[in-house]
């Protein structure tokens, strides 16, 4: 493979628990939910394949589950276009190991299964960026207005700085061998994504009390993470308000649903 491609790693694995979005869909996992009739991962595969960036694509994902319920997946499982690997117990430890299961140089990109708006020109768009700043790690990030302006009724966590509130687009690119040391420091705030003061708080809490106050910006924050994990960490601004819309919730995928019907 090219080694100036990504390999592409998609978290697909469910998490436990009741989902009402796996109940209400009938699907045996939150990955093959299916929008417009096509299950979320298969729609998420098929951007990467489309992408001249992605020269490798591997699921972290329960096989058994997911291969079964997509002849597409099975062909492209068969010619060796994706692999499978097992997943871990979370996300982020998912994301590490399937790094770690790969040639050190390999440049990733790491997305999710439940991001059926994912096209290839998003991903190209997002991985040229990110090598264009010379970092080790680039975050994919939308702005808030632009995507309340284009989708109102779409439900996001917002993480606001002085210069504006950002929503995750779930793309990280890492591009270097340094950026896997923020994929272990992921794994300690695994469970704090939901809760932007205690990701904050990874800065120290003198940086807690500026983002209180309005005073830190998202470069600096940035900037104050990277010199905490010595790695470069920037921030890849996408001009695609869908970039930063995944599906967690019946009402999200009814809002995909909205969108991908008025792109007809």
């Amino acid at each position: 493979m090219n080694p100036s491609l990504f390999t592409a790693v998609i978290l697909a694995a469910d998490r436990g628990g009741r989902d009402p979005l796996v109940e209400n869909s009938g699907a045996c996992c939150k990955a093959m939910v299916k929008i417009d009739g096509t299950p979320m991962l298969e729609r998420v595969v098929k951007a990467l394949m489309d992408s001249r960036q992605v020269g490798g694509i591997v699921i972290s994902g329960a096989q058994e589950q997911q291969l079964p319920g997509s002849d597409f997946l099975a062909g492209a499982l068969a010619r060796g276009a994706i692999r499978w690997i097992k997943p871990q117990e979370s996300p982020s430890n998912s994301a590490y190991q399937s790094m770690k299961s790969l040639p050190q140089n390999t440049r990733v990109l790491v997305t999710t299964a439940d991001h059926p708006l994912l096209r290839a020109d998003i991903v190209d768009e997002f991985l040229q960026r990110s090598l264009a700043t010379g970092a080790d790690l680039g975050v994919g990030l939308t702005d808030y207005a632009s995507i309340h302006a284009r989708f109102p009724a779409a439900k996001k966590t917002v993480t606001r700085f002085r210069d504006g509130g950002y929503c995750g687009c779930n793309l990280f690119a890492f591009m270097t061998p340094a950026s896997h040391r923020v994929a272990a420091a992921w794994r300690r705030v695994e469970q704090q994504r939901k809760n932007p003061l205690r990701i904050i708080g990874q800065l120290g809490w003198w940086s807690v009390l500026r983002y209180l106050l309005g005073w830190l910006t998202l470069n600096k924050a940035l900037g104050e993470l990277s010199q905490r994990l010595h790695v470069s960490i920037a921030a890849v601004h996408l001009p695609y308000p869908e970039a930063a819309i995944d599906v967690d919730s019946i009402a999200d995928q009814q809002l995909v649903e909205d969108i991908t019907g008025s792109d007809k």
